[in-house]
């Protein structure tokens, strides 16, 4: 057992005192001498007559013995903890959860994963994703919504203002439309997120990414949102130019990660990146934005060129 940093007779000091009482010394005398109680002295004496030869050769008489009794007999069979410790790893549960499965208290379940060292949950595995990228430009298209607040002045989020707030100011969408193979960017910022602004956003976008030079879309990535999976004019849309509507399984946004990323990017460099005066200053702004996004801004996943480098290599464009 580990010694107390407070404890008065720590191994050697228990070996003085044995000294001095087998030197002529009465317990009083030598307890007084070490700053002991009388008790103490007296214990730790007789712990030293007990011992066997080895035990005093090698002072182990004189360490702390362990305060757990010599035997359990309540304690928790070996089967049963075996059974916990089976269905902790096979589950991964909690010692609640599994109090119900093997029939025992949730403390003595705490208590056995706490002796066996698995009290603490593992890790869930986390599903390996594979990323992905088509490998001619224009051919898959991401799109998505961004929700951002309408305001007239700087609100407490920039100047730590919280009393003088624009009331009733609404909001504005950003629909965002971004090309799987070169990340270039088309955006645009409408008062409405219904179906037809989408179906309109995206018809405009295929056109200026046509004029680009890239090619007609053959499908377009968007959520589970019912303005895309549930609306007549965006399927119709698809089904005039040719295009699949890919949709990720539920609870799987990372499918559509480059628009999530994108999104991300423009709140961090654009709309959160300064103090705006108010909203329409934010709107102005937004097209240079998406400019230097397009032109000059690196792109990790690019080798540090802006998406602009992949749309001119295309081919039968000069470089």
């Amino acid at each position: 057992m580990g010694q107390h940093h407070r404890a008065k007779l720590g191994p050697a000091g228990r070996a003085q005192l044995v000294s001095v009482i087998n030197a002529g010394a009465t317990f009083r005398a030598a307890a007084a001498a070490m700053n002991v109680a009388p008790a103490t002295a007296h214990r730790w004496w007789w712990r030293w007559q007990q011992a066997t030869e080895q035990e005093r050769r090698s002072g182990g008489w004189s360490q702390d013995r362990s305060s757990r009794p010599m035997s359990c007999p309540a304690r928790t069979s070996t089967e049963r903890e075996q059974r916990i410790c089976e269905a902790r790893r096979r589950t991964n549960l909690g010692p609640g959860r599994l109090a119900g499965i093997v029939g025992s208290p949730r403390l003595t379940v705490h208590a056995v994963l706490v002796r066996h060292g698995i009290s603490r949950r593992r890790r869930s595995e986390r599903q390996t994703f594979k990323r992905f990228e088509w490998a001619e430009p224009g051919a898959l298209l991401h799109m998505d919504v961004k929700r951002l607040t309408r305001f007239d002045a700087p609100g407490h989020w920039a100047i730590g203002r919280s009393e003088q707030r624009t009331r009733g100011a609404g909001w504005v969408y950003l629909h965002v439309v971004i090309d799987d193979h070169s990340r270039y960017l088309y955006v645009e910022q409408h008062d409405r997120e219904d179906a037809d602004t989408n179906a309109d956003t995206l018809t405009r976008a295929i056109a200026h990414f046509i004029e680009l030079g890239l090619n007609a879309p053959q499908a377009v990535m968007t959520d589970n949102a019912l303005v895309y999976t549930r609306s007549a004019r965006f399927q119709q849309l698809l089904g005039q130019i040719g295009a699949r509507h890919i949709t990720p399984p539920p609870y799987t946004p990372r499918w559509n990660g480059k628009a999530e990323r994108v999104i991300r990017t423009l709140q961090d460099e654009w709309a959160y990146a300064h103090t705006w005066e108010s909203s329409q200053q934010r709107t102005r702004a937004l097209r240079s934005f998406v400019r230097y996004y397009n032109r000059r801004r690196p792109h990790s996943s690019l080798g540090d060129r802006p998406p602009i480098s992949r749309v001119h290599n295309l081919p039968g464009h000069d470089t």
